[in-house]
C-alpha cells in the first residue's frame, strides 16, 4: 500500500503529535508499505526549529524508513492565538504544492493528515481525490474545542460558521479518526456516520517503557535518597497543562522534605515556569530528555502528576498518560470527570481541576503508603498491555483504513480522471525540484 502522510509535525519530535506521526510511519514501513512524508521542520515543544533544520526552504530526507520532505514553516517566537493562526497557515500554503504533485506523480492509495493542523484537510481531501485515493483524517485535538475552552476564541457566530464548515469538510473524509470515545461522540455531532469514525488512541510501546527494579540512573544524579519520593511531570509546557498550579501544591508540601517535584519538558511557558519555581528548593527542572532515556525519567518518579486546566481536558487524552501507566508508577491526575477521569481507576487518583488542597493530599497520601503505590502501578501497567499496546492499537487501525468505505467512489472517480489528464500533462508551476519525489519502481503494492 503506497501512503502519503501530511502533517505539520513529525518524527524527530519527542513528544506530541510527531512522536505519535513519527511511529504510525515507522510501522507502516517495518511491514512493507511505501510511505511519504509531508511535514514541517522540527519545531515542538520548543517553539524553536531544531538545530540543522531551516524554516525557510525545502529539504529532502528519510526519516523512520519513509522520503520526507520539510516544507518552510514560520514559528512565532511567543506564540500569541494570532501568531500561531499565522502559523498553522503558513505550513497549509508551503505545504500544497508538493502534496498536489505527489498525488498526481506518485499515485498514492491513502492519503493521510492529522489534526493539528485542520487548515491542511482540505489539501489532503484534494490530494486524495485527484490521485482516486482513500482520504483519511486523524483528529489528535478538536481545534476549535480548545481554542473555545483556553478563551483563545469566543462561542459566537464565527465560532457557529467554522463549526459548521469543519463539519462539511469532514464529510467528505472516507475515514475520520479520533484517540477518545468523547471526541468520537463530538464528532458524531457534525453528522459523520459512524462506518466512517473509529478511535485511533494514542499507544505506548510497552516493551521499551517498563517498571524497572533498580534505582533510576537519574535519580542517583539528581542527588536523591533512597527513602525520598520523588513526583515527576514529564512532557510539554505549555498553556492547557496549567503547570503554574504545582508551585501552589509544591509549597503545600513543602515542610515534607522527603517529597521533592521534578518537571522535565519544554514548552511555550518554560520560561514563566522557571521564574515561578526559582527559590523553591523542593521543586527541580530538568530539559526534555531524548528518546533513549525516557524509560529511565519515567522510572525516575515514585508518583506522576498530570495537572490539567478547568475545561482543557474536555475534549483531549494526554498523550503521556500511556507511558505514566507502562511505567508501573501511580499517578495524580486533574480531571472532570470523561475518560481521564476514568483512566485513573487503572492506576492513579483522579482530583478537581484547579485545587491545588486536592493535589496535594493525594500526593501525600500515596507518599506515605508505598503499598498503594506498588498496587497502583502494578494495576495501571496491566491496563498499559491490555489496551495501550502499539502493535494492537496500529494493526487494528490500519485494518479499518484499508477498508475504509468508498462513500464518495463517484465523486473520486471524476476527480480521479481530472488527476490523470493533470498528471499526463502537469501545469508548470507544480515542475519544481521541491515537489519532484524521489525514483520509486512503477509497481504498485
Amino acid at each position: 500500500m503506497r501512503v502519503l502522510l501530511l502533517g505539520l509535525n513529525f518524527a524527530p519530535e519527542l513528544i506530541g503529535v510527531g512522536k505519535y506521526t513519527g511511529e504510525f510511519a515507522a510501522w507502516l514501513t517495518e511491514r512493507g508499505h511505501q510511505v511519504r512524508v509531508i511535514t514541517a521542520p522540527p519545531y515542538y515543544p520548543e517553539w524553536q526549529v531544531g538545530r540543522g533544520y531551516s524554516r525557510c526552504g525545502y529539504r529532502r530526507e528519510v526519516v523512520a524508513g519513509a522520503a520526507t520532505l520539510r516544507c518552510p514553516l514560520w514559528v512565532p517566537r511567543q506564540p500569541t492565538p494570532a501568531k500561531r493562526v499565522l502559523h498553522l497557515l503558513s505550513f497549509a500554503i508551503s505545504s500544497l504544492p508538493p502534496t498536489l504533485w505527489q498525488a498526481l506523480r506518485w499515485r498514492p492509495d491513502v492519503v493521510w493528515t492529522v489534526e493539528p493542523t485542520a487548515l491542511t484537510a482540505p489539501t489532503a481531501l484534494l490530494a486524495a481525490r485527484l490521485a482516486g485515493a482513500r482520504a483519511c483524517l486523524h483528529v489528535q485535538d478538536l481545534e476549535l474545542e480548545a481554542a473555545c475552552e483556553l478563551c483563545m476564541l469566543r462561542r459566537g457566530r464565527l465560532h457557529r460558521a467554522l463549526r459548521v464548515g469543519y463539519g462539511w469538510l469532514l464529510r467528505r473524509f472516507d475515514l475520520v479518526s479520533t484517540i477518545s470515545r468523547r471526541m468520537r461522540r463530538e464528532l458524531a455531532r457534525t453528522g459523520l456516520s459512524a462506518e466512517r469514525l473509529c478511535r485511533f488512541p494514542n499507544w505506548v510501546d510497552t516493551g521499551t517503557i517498563r517498571p524497572v527494579d533498580q534505582p533510576s540512573q537519574l535519580r542517583r544524579a539528581l542527588g536523591f535518597d533512597a527513602d525520598q519520593v520523588v513526583v515527576l511531570y514529564a512532557g510539554n509546557m505549555g498553556e492547557k497543562q496549567g503547570l503554574e498550579g504545582l508551585a501552589a501544591v509544591a509549597d503545600r508540601l513543602a515542610a515534607n522534605p522527603r517529597i521533592q517535584f521534578v518537571l522535565c519538558g519544554a514548552g511555550a511557558i518554560r520560561p514563566r515556569l522557571e521564574r515561578l519555581m526559582a527559590g523553591r528548593p523542593n521543586v527541580h527542572l530538568l530539559p526534555l530528555q531524548p528518546c533513549e532515556r525516557l524509560n529511565e525519567l519515567l522510572n525516575l518518579a515514585d508518583i506522576h502528576v498530570l495537572p490539567q486546566r478547568r475545561g482543557a481536558a474536555s475534549f483531549a487524552l494526554p498523550s503521556k498518560l500511556g507511558g505514566m501507566l507502562a511505567s508501573g508508577r501511580p499517578f495524580v491526575v486533574q480531571a472532570e470527570g470523561g475518560e481521564l477521569a476514568r483512566a485513573a481507576d487503572a492506576g492513579g487518583i483522579a482530583v478537581a481541576p484547579g485545587d491545588p488542597a486536592s493535589m496535594a493530599d493525594a500526593i501525600l497520601a500515596l507518599a506515605t503508603d508505598t503499598r498503594r503505590r506498588q498496587r497502583l502501578g502494578q494495576r495501571g501497567r496491566r491496563f498499559a498491555e491490555g489496551h495501550l499496546d502499539r502493535e494492537l492499537i496500529i494493526a487494528s487501525y490500519v485494518a479499518k483504513m484499508a477498508a475504509a468505505p468508498a462513500a464518495a467512489a463517484v465523486r473520486r472517480s471524476r476527480w480521479q480522471r481530472l488527476g490523470q489528464h493533470l498528471a499526463a500533462r502537469p501545469p508548470r508551476v507544480l515542475v519544481a525540484p521541491v515537489g519532484t519525489p524521489p525514483a520509486v519502481p512503477s509497481r504498485r503494492r
